[in-house]
């Protein structure tokens, strides 16, 4: 059974630099390109970020680029968001997604909420 199981979500105060994890199982995780994709409450998804398979490059929207960072780490089957100076604005539902080819895998989600 493929699971994504998302988790590091939560309360965090304004400028804060909360790390996500997301632990895969049921496929080759390392075969896999990665992203993250976050959805706030009435709005459209959105997505976030972007890892390939070997962790060699990585994309990022213009609205957290420079404060969050993808990484992955394919031994443990284990792909990351830190995410640096948090905005009320990144206030959202983050998912990550495993896409190769027709294969697309999705987690259930973190709540992170950027709050004072």
């Amino acid at each position: 059974e493929v699971q994504l199981q998302a988790s590091g979500g939560g309360l965090v105060q304004p400028g804060g630099s909360p790390r996500l994890s997301c632990a895969a199982s049921g496929f080759t995780f390392g075969s896999y390109d990665m992203n993250w994709v976050r959805q706030a409450p009435g709005k459209r998804p959105e997505w976030v970020s972007s890892i390939d398979r070997s962790g060699g490059t990585t994309y990022y929207a213009d609205t957290v680029k420079g404060r969050f960072t993808i990484s992955r780490d394919n031994a443990k089957n284990t792909l990351y968001l830190q995410m640096n100076n948090l905005k009320p604005e990144d206030t959202a539902v983050y998912y990550c997604n495993a896409v190769d080819g027709p294969y697309d895998y999705w987690g259930h989600g973190t709540q992170v909420t950027v709050s004072s």
